[in-house]
């Protein structure tokens, strides 16, 4: 697929990018840029390969700019990311891939966007634009979904919403790494070390970075906030702890007295008054009533109940 940029992004032939008239955008697979790599002119000095991307990152060549793009999926950000890589001039950007979803951006800048003053940079910025447009509004679904997982956490429903927090948590700190990777790429842009840009263009790639940035200061807060909620969480745990410890060590202590009672006359000696007396057994179970009630009225006293 081949476009010029005019004030849409507009499709063309393969001999309407040489005009030199407009600059261009080409989408090919890797096979078809081994194949018409020379047709581009854009002094290549290294071999891209479609199979070695691990990361989003811009390259300056000696006549070109290339690089890569591994963008993660938003509806699996933990999946296996989009992967392409591009190269640049002053004339017109091509990309390869062969996934099909440089295809589907550019179709829909062609659909969505019209520029007064067309420019290659006006373009890339769209093209990222594109890639990061709905990450906010995925950022606020997690916030109201971390919200809800700390009200379950106040009710105490911690067995499954604090799986999804740390599932939460996975997705933001690899939002956060691609973050970091296409402020480093707008910034890399923005640098303009080959002077492919028009200097007062430059600003498109400034402000994408500027909007990237906050997209990663929103991403760890929220990703500081699911830290906060494990720490809720093993709170909640240590107090149910402490409460079953200070429930057995209540009722260890109430029946300490006791047990010193059956201890004592469980010794069955000869002489001792209480075993010939009628009223022995009738005293002893009234003296271990009051020890309890008298335990807990004094542990309700001491907010130990």
């Amino acid at each position: 697929m081949y476009y010029l940029i005019k004030s849409t992004l507009t499709e063309c032939s393969e001999a309407d990018i040489h005009d030199g008239e407009h600059q261009y955008v080409a989408v090919v697979t890797m096979d078809e840029w081994k194949e018409k790599q020379n047709i581009f002119d854009m002094g290549i000095e290294m071999e891209i390969n479609e199979n070695d991307i691990h990361n989003t990152k811009a390259e300056v060549n000696y006549d070109s700019l290339t690089g890569t793009f591994s963008v993660p999926s938003r509806r699996d950000i933990c999946g296996k990311d989009y992967q392409y890589a591009f190269a640049l001039d002053e004339k017109g950007m091509v990309f390869i891939d062969s996934t099909g979803v440089v295809e589907r951006i550019l179709k829909k800048i062609a659909r969505t966007k019209k520029w007064r003053v067309p420019c290659l940079e006006r373009f890339i910025y769209d093209f990222l634009e594109t890639i990061i447009n709905r990450d906010l509004t995925l950022l606020e679904k997690y916030e109201k979904e971390l919200d809800a997982i700390e009200d379950d956490m106040m009710d105490e429903k911690t067995e499954t919403t604090l799986t999804r927090a740390n599932e939460i948590r996975s997705d933001l700190r690899e939002l956060r790494i691609h973050y970091e990777q296409l402020i480093d790429f707008g910034q890399e842009l923005e640098e303009n070390e080959n002077n492919f840009f028009k200097p007062e263009n430059t600003r498109y790639f400034r402000l994408f970075t500027d909007r990237v940035m906050r997209l990663h200061d929103t991403a760890t807060s929220l990703r500081d906030f699911t830290m906060q909620l494990r720490d809720m969480y093993h709170t909640q745990i240590d107090v149910k702890q402490n409460r079953i410890m200070t429930l057995l060590t209540v009722v260890t202590t109430i029946f300490m007295p006791l047990t010193l009672i059956a201890g004592w006359y469980g010794m069955n000696f000869r002489y001792m008054p209480e075993l010939d007396s009628p009223w022995g057994y009738p005293v002893v179970i009234i003296v271990s009533l009051l020890i309890i009630i008298g335990s807990l009225l004094l542990f309700k006293k001491m907010k130990w109940l």
